[in-house]
Parts: C-alpha cells; sequence; structure tokens
C-alpha cells in the first residue's frame, strides 16, 4: 500500500510502500449451525478452526472434526467444518448460549456463569528457566514474517524446555494467534513436552483459559496482565510469566 510520510522536523514528505496485514471476516459454521464470525488473518485457517473448537469446548480431541472446508468470497472466507456425533450435544448447547437474549435477569445470570465456566487444573509441568525465556524471546524475533513485514500482527510460539522456537503462528488477533498454534499442535500431534507459550500480547483471561484447556504448563507474554487473567491462572495451577522483557521479566507468586 502507498502512504504519504511527514516528518517531525519538517522537512516535507514522500511516498513509501507498505506492506499492511491482512484482516478479514471468517464465518465458522459447525455441522451447519452458524456459530460465530471471527476477523482474521487469513492464513492456517484449518489450524485455527481446530484450535478454536478446542477453546469453545466442543471437541476434546482434534480428530473429532471429520473435514474442514474453506470458501472464499468477496466478503470473507467461509469455513464449513463437519464435528463427529460425540460432539454434537456440546455444539447445540454452546451454539444456544451464544444467541441467547439477556432480556430478563435469569438469562443474564446463565450467560455471565457460561462465560466465567470453571476450568480444569493444569497437570502438565514446565521445566524451563528464566533464562530458557530469555532465549525464547531472543528466537522469536526472527520467526515473526509477518509481523516482520507488517508491524500489525500478534505471534504464538510454542517453545520447548530449553527456549528454543518449535512452532509459530501469526494473526491480527492475539486470540486466533494462539488458536492456531494450539490447532497446529493437536493436528500434528505435538505436545508440550516441559516447554511453554510465548505470545506477544498482553495477557488478559482468555488467553489464560485458552492456555489451561489445552493443558500448556507456562504461558509467557509480553505485556502485561489483567487482574481476572492473574486470577484464573492461579485457580487452574497455570505458571504465569508476564511483562517478558529482554531485560527482565515477572512471574506470578504462588
Amino acid at each position: 500500500m502507498r502512504f504519504r510520510r511527514h516528518a517531525a522536523d519538517g522537512s516535507g514528505f514522500g511516498e513509501v510502500e507498505r506492506a499492511v496485514a491482512i484482516e478479514r471476516p471468517l464465518a465458522i459454521e459447525f455441522n451447519g449451525i452458524g456459530y460465530a464470525v471471527m476477523m482474521a488473518t487469513p492464513l492456517d485457517i484449518e489450524d485455527f478452526v481446530v484450535g478454536f473448537a478446542l477453546s469453545e469446548r466442543l471437541i476434546e480431541h482434534a480428530d473429532q472434526i471429520e473435514a474442514i472446508h474453506v470458501h472464499a468470497t468477496p466478503s470473507g472466507d467461509v469455513v464449513r467444518a463437519s464435528l463427529a456425533q460425540s460432539s454434537a450435544d456440546a455444539l447445540v448447547e454452546r451454539a444456544r448460549h451464544r444467541v441467547s437474549e439477556s432480556s430478563c435477569g435469569l438469562c443474564g445470570i446463565e450467560n455471565l456463569e457460561q462465560a466465567i465456566r470453571p476450568l480444569p487444573r493444569v497437570e502438565t509441568v514446565s521445566r524451563a528457566a528464566p533464562q530458557h525465556i530469555f532465549a525464547a524471546l531472543a528466537g522469536l524475533r526472527g520467526r515473526q514474517p509477518l509481523h516482520e513485514q507488517t508491524g500489525a500482527v500478534h505471534a504464538a510460539a510454542l517453545c520447548d524446555a530449553k527456549g528454543a522456537v518449535v512452532e509459530v503462528r501469526e494473526d491480527v488477533g492475539r486470540h486466533n494467534a494462539f488458536d492456531k498454534l494450539i490447532g497446529a499442535m493437536a493436528r500434528s500431534g505435538r505436545t508440550w513436552d516441559g516447554g511453554f507459550a510465548l505470545l506477544s500480547s498482553r495477557c488478559s483471561y482468555e488467553l489464560v483459559e485458552k492456555a489451561v484447556l489445552a493443558q500448556c504448563p507456562m504461558l509467557v507474554t509480553i505485556s502485561a496482565p489483567t487482574d481476572l487473567a492473574m486470577a484464573r491462572a492461579a485457580q487452574a495451577g497455570l505458571r504465569l510469566v508476564v511483562l517478558a522483557r529482554s531485560d527482565a521479566l515477572l512471574e506470578q507468586a504462588p
């Protein structure tokens, strides 16, 4: 895309070419039910749909999605996924809560309970020490091609116990990037194996919940957490590291 550049010292302007991140609507259908419309970067869509279904608790394993078909349209992409019969009840229940109207107090209470659902305990353990997190931070810089081109996308990385960056997914949305990584791991059969997740974003409660549901032993983010994110991590036993920078990091105290 072309831009007009203005200098702070008033020395004039010039036109420059710069890559811009792609952001398109992605409509997701499960078993013919319109479930969600997300704004996303249209890459690694199959990984995203699997990770999204896992994070939504519609499935427990990647093989419970029997087929994924992506259809490009001028307005965006439509993804039609077929879930196994064993996931049908969970799909109907979750879809009902997503579209229900909060026109009375009881409906509102029901929706609030769905929004903050109980989390399982994290049963996995990370063997990574602070020096391994610093190594991962250094390694991630060269593994973000979209961010290098545009400066406008988030990354989610699987890092091993020594801080080596094993897998990376990128998206304009931090939640989408993490779902893509979780989906990619589920589809390939990768496990955390004593490692951790590194996200180039702030730490919101949704990211904590995705980490817990994926049995991630440690979540590392480069920016600050919210109070709810910290509370949910503590409740689930998730090791949480935030404000991870090249010179220092903060780990939530037990």
